[in-house]
């Protein structure tokens, strides 16, 4: 095996948790890593890619896959999605991690193998910044991810804000600590990297494409971590800016992670969110879209979710979108055929959307055909779909019918908004300042 030890020439080793954005965020690392001339070993829920190409396909995020990704000997740079199934299985499969990042801890899979609580949640994702010997590459604004600073011992903690007034990671950087930090410009959004009181402009955000010019701000989020992943590994500048700015979420690239589809009248967007959170930033998303027509949303749960759950899905679209299809996935994991779906619209209808903009149509295939049938000119699709193949299949070979043109208007990028910035800092006490910059105390208990 290439990473055990005594082995002659170690394989760097990069892996990413959190409840979303892992697999994006580890695609973006690889094909940074691959314009920097390596040859990465890729994990991810959808197979095993070895220098882009597929060689396993199916959801390969534990520790089997992370050995058959060191034990390939064309891999010099391997990068694992880490889930926290395969944590809770198997642990992490290696014994540590040169860069370990965790973008963030949302409800989900709560209820599930002991797991109840947000907290329980993080102490498992927790594990991938404790095995990390380099940097520890950690959301900032997510309060439960910002203090596993406390349980790491890498040589470097790497904060990454969306936040330019973010008050823990001013003092950071102040301190002279690593940080990735997006900051408002004249042109827009820029990403930009502080080291060791070094500050560096990395790039403007528009210029992204997965980030549809900025406004997918998840997107946004997801490759200031690859870059702050990909600094921490060495990659040089120019490499990390060249794989940013050829990273693009074609269902070919980065399937069921935000595709578009812009060859019919009306635009459409499929995305694999299955959790209030990935369902909550796709539905921010649509409402930032140049879209003088109406927004159409298809939308389920997972089966084996708690009632509350798909509540919190039904509650994160609520009153954005002009019509509601609901639909359930084709593996029922417990539930009636029809459960999960009547459950997010009666949600829905609490929450004071119209019934006569509600459809309840249980199966996917024909809640996506549904959906395209029902797209004009100017209109916006968003399709939440679960199987990824079948559904995109259906999006590209649709033939609309009789559709009005219309125009659109532009949008404005959106303002950089300050919101956990009281939480963070009001959550300072029991903050330690060393080597390494302002890291969190851990607690006696642990």
């Amino acid at each position: 095996m290439l990473f055990a030890p005594g082995a002659p020439s170690r394989v760097p080793i990069a892996a990413i948790t959190g409840t979303n954005g892992k697999t994006t965020t580890a695609r973006m690392l690889a094909h940074i890593t691959k314009m920097g001339g390596y040859t990465p070993g890729l994990t991810t829920t959808d197979g095993v890619y070895i220098d882009g190409q597929r060689t396993v396909e199916g959801d390969m995020t534990g520790p089997v896959s992370a050995r058959m990704v060191l034990s390939d000997p064309h891999v010099d740079m391997a990068v694992l999605e880490t889930a926290r199934g395969g944590l809770l299985r198997a642990g992490m499969g290696v014994s540590e991690v040169n860069v370990g990042a965790v973008l963030n801890i949302q409800s989900d899979h709560l209820g599930l193998k002991g797991i109840d609580t947000l907290e329980q949640l993080a102490e498992i994702k927790r594990v991938v910044v404790e095995v990390a010997t380099d940097c520890a590459v950690l959301n900032a604004d997510d309060p439960h991810v910002l203090k596993m600073s406390a349980y790491t011992d890498a040589k470097v903690i790497c904060y990454v804000t969306m936040n330019p007034s973010h008050a823990l990671v001013r003092e950071h950087i102040r301190a002279g600590g690593r940080a990735c930090a997006l900051e408002a410009g004249i042109n827009g959004h820029m990403i930009t990297l502080y080291d060791k009181g070094s500050h560096i402009p990395l790039l403007w955000t528009h210029l992204i494409p997965a980030t549809m010019e900025g406004r997918a701000l998840h997107n946004v989020q997801n490759a200031m971590v690859a870059a702050a992943m990909a600094f921490s590994l060495g990659i040089k500048l120019d490499a990390i800016r060249h794989g940013l700015r050829t990273f693009d979420t074609t269902f070919f690239q980065a399937p069921g992670r935000m595709n578009v589809y812009n060859e019919h009248p009306f635009k459409v967007v499929m995305d694999y969110g299955h959790n209030a959170h990935a369902v909550g930033v796709m539905s921010d998303l649509a409402q930032r879209l140049d879209l003088p027509g109406r927004r159409i949303v298809v939308l389920a749960g997972p089966g084996d979710r708690r009632d509350e759950d798909l509540h919190a899905i039904a509650e994160a679209v609520a009153g954005r979108f002009d019509h509601y299809i609901c639909r359930r996935d084709d593996s029922l994991r417990g539930r009636d055929g029809d459960e999960v779906p009547r459950i997010i619209a009666k949600k829905l209808l609490a929450l004071g959307v119209a019934e006569t903009a509600i459809s309840i149509i249980p199966d996917e295939q024909q809640a996506v055909d549904a959906a395209l049938r029902m797209g004009q000119a100017g209109d916006l699709v968003l399709v939440f779909a679960d199987a990824l193949a079948r559904s995109w299949k259906q999006i590209i070979h649709f033939q609309p019918e009789g559709v009005v043109a219309a125009v659109a208007q532009r949008a404005e990028l959106p303002p950089l908004e300050p919101a956990l910035d009281e939480a963070a800092f009001a959550a300072m006490e029991g903050v330690v300042r060393d080597e390494r910059g302002l890291r969190f105390e851990r607690e006696e208990s642990d």
